[in-house]
């Protein structure tokens, strides 16, 4: 091998440790900071699932995860109540509307959109799996432009223990998973997904104003 040769060799090793040095870790923050949002106003949730009640109570555990992270959070009954009253009675034309003119509506600094693709239990004789996948989406309130986004997909099969007699077993997993699909449960799965989407390192909302000894000190994680 000639000199040539190992000259090359050695300037892609340094373009590869270069590379591998220099990689962005997570999403781009750089519009999120520069809005360093304070308040969030969660609007009404779009449900494509077949759970006409999926919405409802898909709204009771968001904003707890949220106003963690150390926002100021609108109280989400009370912000459904508004946007009725101004002729925003449906989820689909509040998500429709202009970011700027929701946030407006409350001196929101930002605005979150979520929607609901699946939540439901698909029951395959001995085995029910339940799935919770979700779309989130946050709008700067005074531009309108995209600040952060995420998409979660949470799947859940019970899984029974093993008695040593088959029969037995086959039995009980038949037992579960009906019972399963009559009542799945699936708030577990949309705390799950809420704090992935709000919380995960390099992918969630960098710490809040109200979460103080965090607060612009997270840049590394966020």
């Amino acid at each position: 091998m000639t000199k040539r040769h190992h000259a090359l060799i050695a300037l892609a090793a340094v373009a590869l440790l270069s590379g591998c040095a220099t990689a962005p870790k997570g999403r781009n923050y750089a519009a999120y900071r520069a809005a360093d949002p304070r308040s969030i106003l969660i609007v009404p949730v779009v449900n494509n699932s077949v759970d006409v009640d999926a919405s409802d109570y898909f709204l009771s555990a968001i904003s707890q995860p949220v106003a963690e992270r150390g926002y100021y959070v609108f109280p989400v009954n009370m912000v459904k109540r508004v946007m009725e009253e101004d002729g925003l009675a449906d989820s689909d034309m509040v998500h429709a509307a202009d970011p700027t003119r929701l946030a407006s509506l409350f001196g929101a600094d930002a605005v979150m959109y979520i929607s609901i693709e699946r939540w439901d239990a698909r029951y395959a004789v001995l085995s029910t799996t339940v799935t919770v996948e979700l779309d989130y989406v946050l709008k700067d309130g005074h531009t309108g432009k995209k600040l952060w986004n995420s998409h979660q997909n949470i799947v859940y099969q019970p899984q029974g223990n093993s008695s040593g007699n088959i029969i037995a077993d086959l039995i009980v997993s038949a037992v579960k998973a009906a019972a399963t699909k009559a009542k799945p449960n699936y708030m577990p799965l949309a705390r799950q997904a809420n704090g992935n989407a709000v919380a995960r390192t390099h992918y969630g909302l960098p710490a809040g104003p109200y979460r103080i000894k965090e607060y612009k000190q997270d840049m590394e994680q966020f």
